[in-house]
């Protein structure tokens, strides 16, 4: 199955000049918050998942990116359901838009 151009499209995020130098660190401890979570969906710690997906609620809007905001709260959600498949398919979703993100200053 190929994926359309639109799936496979830049997702572009203007994000405040004053936080840009923040902007890295924090996209790749969303890498490393994949992990956690398909580590954590192995060992059945949904309280720890459910944790993190609050964190990347609240983290996402203020960094600017709403989208991490609302994959962090279905994932708090997803967890607080111990729903396995649920979780996993978000942290796919989360790795694909980190994939495709490309961040500008906003002007």
């Amino acid at each position: 199955m190929s994926e359309s151009p639109h799936e496979a499209a830049n997702i572009v995020v203007a994000i405040d000049p004053d936080i840009m130098d923040l902007v890295p660190e924090f996209l790749m401890r969303r890498r490393e918050d994949i992990a956690s979570i398909e580590s954590g969906v192995r060992a059945g710690t949904f309280s720890d998942i459910r944790r993190m997906g609050h964190i990347m609620k609240g983290a996402g809007g203020a960094y600017g990116f709403d989208a991490i905001s609302e994959i962090g709260a279905a994932i708090e959600l997803a967890a607080k359901q111990s729903d396995s498949p649920a979780v996993t398919a978000l942290a796919a979703r989360l790795g694909s838009y980190l994939d495709r993100l490309e961040v500008v200053p906003d002007s």
